[in-house]
């Protein structure tokens, strides 16, 4: 069977077909998952043709293709290892206490490195520590130096070795992906420079008539850039648009206000008043009194190339240079309009507008490349540009030159985090199977992963342990609050000695749930009910802390019944809805029946009122089957299964975390456009 529809198997699947091909590629979450699907890949002989697009595996979400078990796995190990930690206190500096806050710090490194939801394992160990180094703080059979050997190991295995193995995997990552990809565009020109991208030295100083590229500077667009295709609305004059790769139509010519070049070399200032004209349709930069085609907003306005080869233009093509930045080492950009050095504005000078862009798309018809307009009272961060390359016959051949700086690797460490948390806070764009965290406990609705045809995978859980979790939590909040009152009143309840085990384990259980599930309320992105996955394993645990505090009541046989209650039930609830976590055969009445809330919104109308109806089915598609394989040749087979399928470009999101993350997507666009000028 295969899964047709698009889900984060196809990003996730994608992603280690690029590390074995060393294809740069741009996620919003660590490497580290990822690197391990790809080495499984790796080993077992993973063809990295294969797209994704249809995947054949049908199981449950441990089996697809995606980072929340490995965060879970990491979480676990981590939770784990601080637990035999704490109980190496009797014997603190010991081997055994040594290697247990090693590995916890391991495993702080490697939860942060699958995604950054393992940053809340770390606030909770985090408090456990600092509650851990206030009880020794108190007790006087600890010296101050004492304390601090015990200070400064956690620090070291705390926090210097998760940094370090957080680093480690970005090291990693970067070496697996030394080539370009379609990630390249989300990175700044000096970052893609280590991805074998090349720019050639240009003169410092800029002069009219020279040849220039315009890259802005406040978002991942690219470069200015004009094709000859023109709006659909406004004045339907040519497009201006940014672009994220190199391209012959990124290409500008710089002239005076008057459209000429003069004869010599005459050098570019702050305060000058220019013409910006394209060179492939000898449009120039024009803005005028048209509203933006996307931007409703009154304060900005459509820039579009307008104009012929030899027309002199008029006064809405003119721009006044004004030079924001420069580089202190170079003071003269301040005053002269430097290569690289000089960041300025174009302002309109009739419009009295900044040329301006932000992450906003344009439609199909413009190729969905990213939105220029000429705003008033604009943001200076949106309307920053410099001028990445600049030639000129003119030019001595002596003249200074200046290129990007190739990064170190702290640089470009520092530089995909930043874009990755950017990316990470624009997915806020909602979704049909998205939820909010308030929902997430009471388990109100799942996730459509796959549909087919009489066959269906929907997220959602064991509601029997789900609902235990969510109950073990509301019940520990309560007693606890009632033990306090009691002891304020001079009552002492010590559950026959598991006071202490039931406060201790669970309440490091329920501190986990907490720094695992309120954070959710303050992010504004798309969250969905798998987010709630880390946070509902320490729910399970502090379940698993109260049903043992409370089979202490019970004489041993009971206890036995009550634990063979609960996993009979656990098994059952799960049997009788496993078709939807595999996919398999299933009836219309057992469909309904399973639906224990309205709000569970899987489709119970695909499948068959009896499981007879599946037999006609099989039957043909067996007699398909194998007579397609009678007729062809060992030959056409083996050709069939290796045949290479062009990497599709991932260009939206299904479910989970990933946004529109390929570059392609618009260098795709533009093939489309470059057809279209051909024509």
């Amino acid at each position: 069977m295969i899964l047709s529809h698009r889900f984060d198997e196809v990003h996730f699947g994608g992603f280690a077909s690029k590390y074995i091909k060393g294809r740069f590629f741009m996620d919003v979450h660590p490497p580290l998952a990822k690197m391990l699907i790809a080495l499984a890949g790796w080993a077992f002989g993973l063809n990295p043709s294969f797209d994704f697009k249809e995947i054949g595996i049908i199981v449950t979400q441990s089996r697809l293709i995606l980072l929340d078990s490995p965060l879970i796995l990491f979480t676990a190990f981590t939770a784990l290892s601080w637990i035999n930690f704490h109980n190496q206190s009797h014997d603190p500096f010991s081997d055994e206490w040594c290697l247990w806050l090693f590995l916890t710090g391991i495993g702080l490194g490697f939860s942060g490195s699958v995604k950054w939801v393992g940053l809340f394992i770390i606030a909770t160990i985090g408090v456990s520590t600092i509650n851990q180094l206030w009880s020794l703080w108190g007790d006087l059979r600890v010296t101050p130096s004492i304390w601090m050997y015990h200070f400064i190991s956690r620090a070291l295995c705390l926090i210097a070795v998760p940094v370090a193995v957080y680093m480690f995997m970005f090291q990693i990552h970067f070496l697996l992906l030394g080539n370009s990809g379609d990630g390249d565009g989300f990175m700044s020109p000096p970052f893609q420079m280590t991805l074998g991208h090349s720019l050639q030295d240009s003169p410092i100083s800029i002069a009219y008539g020279a040849t220039v590229t315009l890259r802005h500077q406040g978002t991942q667009g690219g470069y200015l850039h004009s094709h000859a295709s023109h709006y659909e609305t406004g004045s339907k004059q040519q497009q201006i648009t940014l672009y994220p790769h190199k391209d012959s139509n990124n290409d500008w010519i710089i002239q005076k206000r008057d459209g000429t070049v003069p004869e010599g070399l005459e050098y570019i200032k702050n305060g000058d008043i220019i013409r910006l004209s394209h060179i492939s349709t000898h449009k120039r930069l024009h803005s005028h009194n048209h509203k933006a085609p996307v931007t409703e907003d009154e304060n900005h306005f459509e820039v579009s190339g307008y104009g012929y080869e030899g027309f002199p233009g008029d006064e809405n093509d003119e721009w006044r240079v004004e030079i924001v930045d420069y580089e202190g080492k170079d003071p003269q950009s301040k005053e002269m309009l430097h290569t690289l050095k000089s960041k300025f504005k174009l302002v309109h000078t009739l419009q009295k507008c900044d040329l301006f862009s932000h992450k906003v798309k344009l439609p199909k018809w413009a190729f969905e490349q990213q939105e220029v307009t000429c705003m008033r009272s604009a943001v200076v961060a949106k309307t920053t540009w410099i001028i990445e390359s600049n030639t000129y016959s003119l030019y001595p051949e002596d003249a200074p030159k200046v290129n990007y700086k190739r990064p170190g690797f702290l640089s470009k460490f520092l530089e995909l985090n930043k874009v990755m948390w950017t990316t990470n806070a624009g997915l806020t764009e909602s979704h049909p199977y998205d939820s909010r965290p308030s929902a997430w406990p009471i388990l109100k609705r799942g996730i459509s992963f796959w549909g087919r045809e009489r066959k269906h995978i929907y997220l959602v859980g064991n509601w029997f342990t789900w609902y235990m979790s969510t109950g073990a939590v509301v019940l520990y909040v309560i007693v606890r609050a009632l033990l306090i009152i009691r002891d304020k009143r001079g009552y002492r309840d010590d559950f026959r000695g598991f006071r202490d085990y039931y406060e201790l384990s669970g309440g490091f259980f329920f501190m986990a749930w907490v720094f695992h599930y309120l954070p959710f309320f303050l992010m504004d992105r798309q969250l969905f009910l798998h987010h709630y996955l880390p946070a509902l394993y320490f729910a399970i645990l502090l379940f698993a802390v109260t049903f043992d505090v409370a089979c202490r009541f019970l004489p041993s046989r009971g206890r036995v019944v009550a634990l063979l209650i609960v996993v009979s039930i656990a098994v059952y609830v799960f049997r009788t809805r496993a078709p939807l976590t595999y996919g398999s055969e299933w009836t219309r009445s057992e469909c309904e029946n399973s639906r224990l809330i309205k709000t569970w919104d899987y489709d119970c109308t695909q499948y068959p009122d009896s499981y007879l109806q599946y037999a006609p089915n099989a039957a043909v598609s067996a007699a398909t089957s194998s007579a397609s394989i009678t007729a062809t040749d060992a030959a056409s087979e083996k050709s069939i299964l290796d045949k290479v399928i062009r990497p599709a470009e991932v260009q939206g999101v299904d479910v989970g975390d990933n946004t529109a993350l390929s570059g392609d997507v618009t260098d795709l666009s533009d093939s489309k456009e470059s057809q279209s000028e051909t024509s």
